[in-house]
């Protein structure tokens, strides 16, 4: 509990968390309480749905996840903090247009954001307890069972939309979220109503259709889900699905209109690194376990690993337009030590084989 010697004045300490927040570099601070029963039973909806396919830690810590005070005792409220990591002069549509270009998840292009929103918050709680002394609190940025788009909609950061992430009416769908548990009975914001209207064009866009419902998403089909979240083979039927997105998906978010008033970042570490803005499929597939390492240090793409980073790739090779080089390329790792890309790989040289034969009885037909 809260140990300062004098009488807090939580409205206006609430008012200094918002000043102190912005200049720490986040573009917006809510604050909201410990009720998520609402949320609570759409959660426990979908996983008995079995939608949250092998992440078990969705289900692991029972309803901690969805009762603050659980996970954290003493907790009362909940600092929600929203960073943007829109990048300026980027044009991802070009890229996903590109078969032989590999297209990253916009928010993985730079730096690994947990470190840079952990110190940030880390921050905000240390400027909090020079003006009021210690008080009890914890910092999470997806690292813990928090759900973090419920209360940042109670905190009134946004609303989650039909695709499930969270949009802003100021910011569209293009920022991070992270939390300060506290035991301060700060006054809390207004919860954000939901603007989707009849719009349902991230429905529409999704290329696997996982989006089975407007606000429900059956992450067993999901891209994000299939290229960072899934260890072993990506299924069969989804795999031209993937199309060239080698690590997560944007198309939901691309789609949403609200990103009109998205503005880009000015935080530095989420700029691209390694060319991986829309670097060529086949350079990186030629990168050894040791150049995947050392490229992506302090990157989110390295917790993946070499191997599902070459079974992501070869995917999206199958999925591309056939060049001189390409199915050599992948003809290289056919026999990997590993079974996992070894049998991606063969999937990714059968159809550019059969593509190949197709052509040729097309071209026979012809004469």
């Amino acid at each position: 509990m809260s140990q300062s010697t004098q009488p807090i004045d939580y409205a206006v300490l609430a008012s200094s968390i918002k000043t102190w927040g912005n200049q720490l570099g986040f573009q917006q601070i809510g604050i909201c309480d410990t009720d998520l029963s609402w949320a609570e039973k759409m959660l426990e909806r979908w996983t008995a749905d079995g939608y949250h396919g092998e992440m078990g830690y969705m289900v692991k810590h029972g309803r901690k996840r969805s009762r603050p005070a659980e996970l954290v005792p003493g907790t009362l409220r909940v600092i929600s903090a929203r960073m943007d990591y829109l990048l300026a002069d980027d044009d991802p549509a070009a890229v996903l247009a590109d078969e032989n270009k590999g297209f990253v998840s916009r928010y993985a292009l730079g730096r690994d954001y947990h470190r840079l929103m952990r110190q940030r918050l880390q921050q905000l709680a240390t400027r909090m307890e020079i003006a009021i002394g210690h008080f009890g609190y914890r910092v999470f940025v997806d690292s813990a069972p928090v759900l973090e788009k419920p209360l940042a909609q109670k905190a009134g950061l946004g609303w989650q939309g039909k695709h499930s992430n969270l949009v802003s009416r100021s910011a569209g769908c293009w920022f991070f979220l992270g939390e300060i548990y506290t035991d301060l009975p700060l006054p809390t914001d207004r919860i954000e109503n939901n603007h989707c209207g009849s719009c349902k064009r991230c429905i529409d866009a999704c290329p696997t259709g996982a989006i089975t419902a407007p606000y429900r998403v059956d992450a067993r089909r999901c891209v994000s889900y299939l290229t960072i979240e899934l260890e072993g083979p990506i299924p069969l039927a989804l795999r031209p699905l993937i199309g060239n997105r080698i690590y997560g998906c944007d198309d939901c978010l691309l789609a949403c209109p609200w990103n009109r008033f998205a503005r880009p970042s000015p935080e530095p570490d989420f700029l691209p690194r390694n060319g991986l803005g829309g670097a060529a499929l086949i350079e990186l597939f030629r990168w050894s376990e040791a150049e995947f390492l050392k490229r992506l240090e302090g990157s989110p793409i390295r917790r993946i690993g070499h191997q599902r980073w070459l079974r992501n790739i070869a995917v999206a090779l199958g999925n591309a337009r056939n060049e001189p080089t390409l199915t050599r390329t992948l003809a290289s790792r056919l026999n990997s030590s590993s079974g996992l890309v070894a049998e991606h790989v063969a999937w990714a040289l059968s159809r550019h084989m059969q593509a190949a034969q197709s052509k040729t009885v097309a071209v026979e037909a012809t004469h």
